[in-house]
């Protein structure tokens, strides 16, 4: 008995230093069931603790990007060269959208939660890639997507998707949001991200089986007995000795929060459970766990005379509504292009009013959908394109007209246009095969390619033919600008037609601006000329360089810029076919999938193609072909000029100055690191 104040003492003392809502006694697990008090995270961006105790990533802003992690580094590994030790964590999250008073379904972009080498992500881009994708620890890193924006670029299952993320851009494993039912025998429940409810998640990586399981459930229900998802990576190659764990969000266009109400984590066992009564209401949600109801109706409802007042309000509404539905924005110089507006009633008929399921794609222009005249009854695909400003439109409704005047078999045509309120609709031919993206990196049966060589070849040759005829044989001068596979659409017959124009400029023939008018630098990430870069000065040897990186992609199957890095730059495709040149094997960079069993190509014309690739990526101008010069060579028409030590010298050496890294580090004057977005309220 004597003793029991000592050890009262010290018990006090323990529980002082050591909260157990905090920390354990190794260090080595945590839990927060609520954020209150928890000032020791380590927070960046938009990220911020609420006095009510819920952690918020982003908050009523566009394009920002919020981070927070645990403070202290875990040993995620007893060596440097050591496995990966096994892990576990459990949060619960929401995503709403921002300044609607209720949840649900407006909000873009998502959140992830993130083991990396570093708390510091200033690099990494918003938007889509979350605030964590495209940084400079991206191939140190393991994340837990939740995303809700389905983007085509980064190959994205849809707009409500888990994925795994290990060292790159792309999911390793993804699957429609969900859970496993166990009270109704295991079925599979949808669940939908970003509809402000809480759900809570379940990240297990066992170190032995080198599997990762992910697991998803409405919050407060027990955790499925079946994984939503299960990858087998193995994680001791990308993640460090130490590394932190916290969470990431993003918003892009559309305001939208990211929540995260309580999170645990543990090495080498289970993450600790979760106190749920201590789990913080979110701000539209009352203490009955019922939606709180606006200020409004708290006064409408209990009075017959603000209910009269509400009722007339509705009716009025509906009455203008109807009145107004297809209201267009028009002015009075449209009227000299009368033949090239379509009535926003048509098209919003012909897409049956724009509906998901005549979504064609989505990318960061807008939105992409199928849609069938209601008078021609001839298809159409349909692009909306948001714009904030009358500044400038006029002349790119002008240029949007000039552009509609192209005529090439080689060319999506476009065929008109229509303005709404802060819309622009663009109208062009319906292609019913799609991108040759998605055939270019699409598996077929047997591990065949999606395309043979012979098909490659083709539209190979078509895109040459469209951009010799932009450039040269049309009554204006006409640069692309954004020269890329998911811009390349395929009609009923596979021929290959150059579309979206919706960063294309004009030029006259002869005009003494077409090598020296400055431009706001836009394209896409490994297609963009160094001189591009450099100046802003777009021409028609900058799409020349474009269509060089398209040759040795469509060759090879693979993106000019792969997201890992090496020697601290990224990797280049160029460098790649470059290296395998100098060793005497180029043809070995030939996609495998066409070198394999079930493939096949003619190694004369793959030589061709990548030894002409080569060509228009010389990094000087004066250095590349012009596109007459291009389609001769295809045609045979002439000999391709040999690819001489020398040159392949000054290639490796601008590559070697970074030259090219230089390309991708461009101030760029958009959010995204993919395809940059056209300011069309400034002149064009």
């Amino acid at each position: 008995m004597g003793n029991f104040p000592v050890f009262f003492h010290v018990l006090l003392l323990c529980l002082t230093l050591c909260p157990p809502r905090f920390c354990d006694a190794g260090g080595e697990s945590f839990v927060f069931s609520s954020f209150a008090g928890a000032g020791a995270l380590t927070l960046d961006g938009a990220a911020e603790v609420t006095p009510e105790g819920f952690l918020k990533l982003t908050n009523d802003m566009v394009s920002i990007k919020g981070h927070a992690f645990h403070p202290a580094p875990l040993r995620f590994k007893a060596s440097p060269n050591g496995t990966a030790r096994s892990f576990s964590a459990t949060f619960v999250f929401a995503i709403a959208a921002a300044g609607a008073g209720y949840p649900g379904g407006n909000g873009t972009d998502g959140m992830a939660f993130v083991v990396a080498p570093t708390k510091n992500f200033s690099d990494a881009a918003p938007a889509q890639y979350m605030g964590f994708l495209g940084g400079g620890a991206m191939n140190r890193t393991f994340a837990i997507e939740l995303d809700t924006y389905g983007n085509a670029e980064l190959r994205d299952v849809d707009g409500n998707h888990v994925g795994v993320d290990v060292a790159g851009l792309y999911s390793l494993e993804s699957r429609a949001a969900g859970f496993h039912d166990d009270g109704d025998g295991g079925a599979l429940k949808n669940l939908s991200l970003d509809s402000g409810e809480p759900m809570q998640v379940w990240v297990d990586y066992d170190g032995k089986g080198k599997q990762v399981n992910v697991t998803l459930a409405p919050v407060g229900a027990a955790k499925p007995s079946r994984p939503l998802l299960s990858n087998v990576s193995d994680l001791s190659a990308v993640l460090a000795e130490q590394a932190y764990v916290g969470f990431s969000a993003a918003t892009g266009p559309i305001k939208t929060r990211h929540y995260v109400l309580a999170w645990s984590f543990a090495m080498d066992g289970p993450a600790p459970p979760i106190d749920f009564r201590k789990l913080p209401k979110l701000p539209y949600y009352d203490s009955d766990d019922r939606k709180t109801p606006s200020k409004l109706l708290k006064i409408a409802l209990p009075t017959a005379a603000s209910a009269l007042i509400l009722a007339t309000c509705v009716a009025v509404t509906l009455l203008l509504r109807r009145r107004f539905a297809f209201a267009e924005l028009r002015e009075d110089w449209e009227v000299e292009f009368g033949p090239h507006r379509f009535a926003y009633k048509d098209l919003f008929h012909a897409t049956q009013g724009f509906t998901n399921k005549n979504l064609l794609g989505a990318g960061g222009f807008g939105k992409v959908y199928k849609g069938v005249l209601p008078s021609s009854k001839s298809e159409v695909a349909v692009k909306r394109v948001s714009h904030g400003s009358s500044q400038g439109m006029k002349e790119f409704v002008a240029e949007v007209v000039s552009i509609g005047h192209l005529r090439h078999r080689n060319l999506v045509q476009l065929l008109g246009y229509c303005r709404r309120k802060g819309e622009l609709l663009l109208v062009y031919e319906y292609m019913p095969n799609g991108s040759l993206d998605k055939h270019l990196y699409g598996g077929g049966e047997d591990g065949r390619p999606a395309l043979e060589w012979a098909r490659r070849f083709r539209i190979i040759k078509d895109v040459a033919s469209a951009l010799f005829y932009l450039h040269e044989n049309w009554e204006q001068v006409v640069v692309h600008r954004d020269i890329k596979p998911s811009n390349v659409l395929l009609d009923g017959e596979a021929t290959a037609h150059l579309g979206d124009f919706g960063l294309a400029r004009l030029y006259d023939h002869g005009a003494a601006d077409l090598q020296t008018a400055t431009t706001r630098v836009v394209g896409t990430m490994g297609y963009i000329a160094p001189e591009l870069a450099r100046t802003g000065k777009a021409s028609p040897l900058t799409d020349v360089f474009a269509f060089g990186a398209f040759l040795l992609e469509v060759a090879c199957g693979r993106q000019p810029v792969s997201g890992g890095e090496r020697d601290g730059r990224r990797a280049m495709l160029v460098d790649r076919v470059l290296e395998y040149w100098r060793g005497g094997a180029l043809l070995e960079t030939v996609d495998a999938r066409l070198r394999g069993r079930g493939g096949g190509y003619d190694a004369g014309e793959a030589r061709l193609v990548l030894t002409l690739g080569l060509l228009c990526s010389h990094p000087f101008p004066s250095g590349r072909p012009t596109m007459r010069q291009v389609v001769q060579y295809l045609d045979g028409d002439a000999p391709l000029p040999e690819l001489t030590p020398a040159s392949v010298s000054l290639l490796s050496m601008m590559q070697g100055d970074g030259a090219f890294d230089r390309a991708l580090q461009c101030p760029w004057s958009a959010n995204s690191i993919g395809t940059m977005t056209p300011d069309i309220s400034v002149g064009r």
